[in-house]
């Protein structure tokens, strides 16, 4: 039977800061929240978000999932930074997601209760679009990609369609690089578990905006991303707005050789291959990212979900050291080599045209 479609996100509590409070877009973001029915908007005398850490664990968990926070970007969040391979840069609209994936990124790259924390002064954040254009290794001035122009990524620390109802935050980012406010050569991308793609399609996007879906094989997507459109839909969603002229890709990820996965996501990439077929002009791209996880994000995710069928055996993974010093637990070489060549040969033979940007 299939999954049934989530509603939009609607969290119970909402927080503004003083400091977003002031913020010309914050009056927007409470606008839409309130048309989405929340009752508990609370505006805060300072800027700081306090009492998030009471209770157990898990009712630490459980009310962050419920919580938007309203704040401004700090001076540190709101530079470019470097962000290969996906991007020249990343820039963040949010921090957070409502979604409940089991080995959720963010686990081990944000710190504090997993609330979602939407940012008000959104000229500031967006202001680093103009300032970095042109600049950049991954894509600007790149033999393979520079017909990208220097390229931003979104959704680094957010899934920006699953919050995009309550900020709309998106949207002015693809209609303002659409329209050349930044410049003629930068453009846009982010990738997303949801298919509320509807306020996007017709957008002034320019063609300077690529929406990549994240899927996955069936058990995996089934198992352990809750509160996120099946993978169906989103596929759906990435015909449309593909039809709508935008570029758009594929985020294969996280890979997990489960039993039968080469059947598993074999079906996945014909499904799309189907769902695209008669598109015109059609720029599609793909990313394949394997699973991984570190000694922290494994203990965090353990706390969040201590029932998870995930495996995070260090036993049976190969140690790899990051650049900062840091391990990571990836699937033995034996493993990934196999994976390598599977996808390499499948989406070629499956998705032809279709470049593959990266694997890792």
């Amino acid at each position: 039977m299939p999954r049934p479609l989530p509603r939009p996100w609607v969290p119970e509590h909402v927080l503004v800061t003083a400091a977003a409070a002031e913020q010309p877009h914050t009056a927007e973001v409470l606008r839409r929240v309130e048309a989405a029915g929340v009752d508990d908007v609370r505006l805060l005398p300072g800027n700081r978000l306090t009492g998030l850490n009471e209770g157990s664990e898990r009712e630490v968990y459980a009310r962050a999932k419920k919580t938007l926070a309203l704040v401004v970007a700090p001076p540190s969040a709101i530079k470019p930074q470097p962000i290969p391979p996906s991007a020249d840069w990343r820039i963040d609209l949010a921090r957070g997601c409502p979604a409940h994936c089991q080995y959720c990124y963010l686990a081990g790259s944000l710190t504090g209760p997993p609330i979602t924390r939407a940012y008000a002064n959104l000229d500031d954040v967006l202001a680093g679009i103009g300032t970095h254009a042109g600049r950049g290794a991954v894509t600007s001035g790149t033999a393979e990609r520079d017909h990208e122009g220097t390229t931003y990524e979104l959704s680094c620390y957010t899934d920006p369609l699953g919050v995009e109802h309550l900020t709309g935050s998106l949207a002015e980012a693809v209609r303002r690089v659409g329209t050349g406010a930044y410049g003629d050569d930068v453009s846009l991308r982010f990738t997303t578990k949801f298919d509320a793609v509807d306020d996007l399609l017709a957008l002034p996007h320019g063609r300077r905006t690529r929406m990549r879906v994240s899927v996955n094989a069936e058990e995996v997507a089934g198992r352990f991303e809750g509160g996120t459109s099946p993978v169906p839909a989103r596929i759906e969603a990435l015909r449309r707005v593909a039809l709508a002229g935008y570029r758009v890709g594929l985020t294969i990820a996280p890979v997990m050789p489960v039993e039968g996965w080469q059947e598993q996501y074999a079906a996945l990439l014909d499904a799309v291959g189907t769902a695209l077929a008669d598109v015109p002009d059609l720029d599609l791209t793909t990313e394949v990212i394997t699973h991984r996880f570190t000694p922290g994000s494994r203990e965090v995710l353990l706390g969040w979900y201590p029932r998870t069928r995930l495996e995070m055996d260090e036993s049976v993974r190969t140690a790899k050291r990051t650049k900062f010093g840091g391990v990571k637990h990836v699937y033995p070489r034996e493993t990934m080599t196999e994976m390598r060549g599977w996808f390499t040969d499948a989406l070629a033979a499956r998705l032809p045209g279709a470049p593959l940007l990266y694997w890792t």
